[in-house]
Order: C-alpha cells, then structure tokens, then sequence
C-alpha cells in the first residue's frame, strides 16, 4: 500500500497523545484540521474497533467542513485507488474501512432532537472511541457533556477513548479556555498552531495573513497568531446564549433583518421582542450565493413573509428582488452616526441568542472597537470584519429605535 502523507512536525505531538482530551487551537490556515482528517483515517485503519464521531453544532455544515476533508485526505492519501481501501456513502455521509469495518460519522447538537440521536449511535464493529468536534467554540459546555457522556465502558487491552477538538481561540472568556486551558489535568493535552508553521500554505495566502497585522491587529492575534481574543474592546456584552421557545405569539412582535453579501456572508435573521429585550431566534448565513439563490433558501427554512424584512439600504436592487418574492423587505435608514445610534441603542437592551444561531454567538463574542495601535486605546469605531451577523442584528432595532406613529403585532412597522 502506497500512502501520501502531508505532515507538519508541529502536530507530532498531539496525533501521539492518548489523552482522553486532545484540544487543539489555532489560527486560520494552521493545517490542523487537515492534520486531523489524515490522522483519523490512519488510524482507523490501523487498529480494529475504533469509530468515528465528527460533531459540529449544525449537522449540515459537517458536509463542507468535516466530511468534505476526511474525504479530501483518502484521495490525497490513495489517489485514484482510494476505492479499495474505503466505502464512501455521500448521501448518508458514513465512511467506511473495507479492511476492518471500522466507521466514521457525523452528527450535530443544535436541537434536543440531534442529541438525543447520540444516545442511540451503534456500529458494526466496536463502540465509538473517537470523537472530532470541529469549530468546537460553537458548542455549548452542556453540548459537550453530552458527547464526553458517550465514551465510556471497558475497552479492549490498548484502546483508549478520546475526544479531539479543533477551534480559533475567539474569545478568552469561552467555556473552553477555563475548562482545559486554565487549569492542569493529566487527561488533558493542549496545543497551539498558527499558518506560519505550516509547510503546505500557498505563499499567496501567507502574503494575506501577513497583512491583517496592519488592517485587524486584535483579529490578527485569533485568526493569525491563533492566541485567545482578548475580552478588553469588545463592543457588546450584555448577551446570553440560551435555548428558549422561539414561536410568534410569544413576542410582542417579530422582525427580520438581513445583511446583503457574496463574498462575504449574507446574514438573514428573524428576531423577536419582547418586555423590551431582544431575541435573535434564528438565522440563515451563507457564502457566494446570488440573491435567487437566498431567496429560496429563505424559502425552504421557511422564514416569514408577513413580517417586515429590514436590510442594507445600501442595495436597493436587491431589497426590490426580496419585495417580489413576497418577503416585506426594506431598506433602514441610514443617517449620520447611525450605526453609533445602533450599537447605543443595542448595549441598553438585553440580547438572548438562541443555541441555533452559531454565527451570530461566533461573531458577537469577537466584536470588537478599533485599535489605536500607537496609543493602544480604543477608537469609537467598530472593527470592520466578521460583523455580518452583527450588522443584520443592528438593522433588526429599526422599528425599536425609531418607532412609527403605530406599528402591528406581526410587522414591526406600518
């Protein structure tokens, strides 16, 4: 058997380890989640009656995320006589070793319903010993319990159970950071990786790297340097993640809001009031589709059509195609100082944030205030980047900051 392997010498370290708990930060382009995909189909391979778990909060994003790369390392590993060594199923997305049976799925935690499917995960071989959980900072401490619950009993001699987890260290205030980073445990091995010790990054990526320094200096530190996100300069902190019931007649009134983008995220929430404070209830986020593509999208999640739809005044076009799909779409208004006036009005009120709604938890606990980097104080003006989310949620309050003579139940505005 003939195998390509792309190895970094930094992740030597953590492929060895037999810790119940392997938790890997890094920045963005690192190579760890490549290391990790490689990793696990080796071993896989290697030793009998192992089986994989890989968890992200949302089921459907293992497709493009996990999925797509533990299918990425079996080509680049085998080439084209991939298919002798493992069964890929593309529909159900389960892999298979054709040599030992040993399987790999994949599983998400965003409701009670996908939890409770972990209870009943079996396989033809063995038990489930490994467990990858990817963007790990999207997971609640309570999601995790779950899944560190499944791996238990007695295992044959050599085996070991063993969770691994791949994030960027977003903020120092996660639950991870104290759980496994802040404190010494013999079951636990940490470790860090950044893009610049990574021999298989292209030079036009370092290049772009290389010049966030200078434009997102704080966003450098997490995405670049692969260090925890410092919680001084952040902009909001009056949020809470919880799960809460999310149907119409329970709000004072609902909205949705919607960022326009392609290159960078299209972001479409629906929000609820209610005893003025705010609640984001659910949310749609995608990449590098056009506005007939969304649309159907919105379609299919079967966002409301009956209550206003505020978005991006910027991009009337696209507001006119929105109102022809029957959606109440229309543009904010955007005066001076307004997006101040926003976060102003935003900072006053309590935000609750459903479990579901992973970008938007993702990007409100990273935004942050610019930078001076030659007074190292704070300017009032927010960092431009990863701020989709937190620009539709600034859209939402329209209605809140600036009421109407009147305004109906469902619609939030005339």
């Amino acid at each position: 058997m003939k195998i390509k392997i792309q190895a970094n010498k930094i992740f030597k370290e953590p492929d060895q380890s037999k810790c119940r708990y392997v938790v890997m930060k890094g920045s963005a382009g690192s190579g760890k989640s490549v290391d990790t995909a490689q990793h696990y189909i080796l071993r896989l391979m290697k030793d009998k009656g192992r089986n994989l778990l890989c968890v992200r909060k949302v089921d459907v994003t293992n497709r493009d995320s996990t999925f797509a790369e533990l299918q990425g390392a079996i080509f680049r590993m085998f080439g084209d006589k991939w298919e002798r060594y493992w069964r890929i199923n593309q529909s159900n997305m389960i892999m298979e070793c054709r040599s030992n049976n040993n399987q790999i799925i994949f599983r998400g935690m965003k409701d009670d319903n996908q939890r409770e499917r972990l209870k009943s995960i079996t396989f033809k071989r063995g038990k489930l010993t490994d467990v990858w959980i990817e963007e790990a900072t999207e997971l609640m401490q309570s999601d995790f319990e779950i899944i560190d619950d499944r791996l238990r009993g007695v295992l044959p001699p050599g085996q070991f159970y063993q969770i691994r987890m791949t994030f960027n260290p977003v903020s120092a205030s996660h639950w991870i950071k104290a759980q496994f980073f802040d404190r010494k445990d013999p079951d636990v091995f940490t470790h860090s990786s950044t893009y610049r010790e990574n021999r298989f990054i292209d030079e036009g990526y370092y290049r772009r790297m290389e010049r966030r320094k200078e434009v997102d200096p704080e966003g450098y530190l997490i995405y670049g340097l692969g260090e925890w996100g410092e919680t001084g300069g952040l902009i909001l902190h009056n949020y809470v993640v919880e799960d809460f019931n999310i149907s119409p007649e329970r709000f004072d009134y609902m909205v949705n809001a919607q960022d326009f983008g392609f290159n960078h995220a299209d972001c479409l929430l629906e929000v609820g009031f209610k005893d003025d404070e705010i609640y984001v209830c659910r949310e749609m986020y995608e990449f590098e589709k056009d506005t007939d593509e969304l649309i159907s999208e919105a379609n299919s999640k079967g966002f409301r059509k009956d209550i206003r739809m505020w978005c991006d005044s910027a991009e009337p076009d696209r507001i006119k195609m929105w109102k022809k799909a029957g959606y109440k779409a229309r543009g904010v208004n955007k005066e001076r100082n307004s997006v101040h006036a926003q976060i102003d009005y935003l900072k006053q009120h309590k935000i609750h944030i459903h479990p579901d709604c992973v970008n938007v938890y993702k990007e409100i606990q990273q935004w942050k205030w610019q930078k001076d980097a030659k007074t190292n104080t704070y300017l009032d003006e927010p960092v431009p980047f990863f701020d989709d989310a937190m620009a539709a949620l600034r859209y939402s309050i329209e209605t809140m900051r600036k009421p109407p003579l009147k305004y109906n139940k469902l619609g939030g505005g005339l």
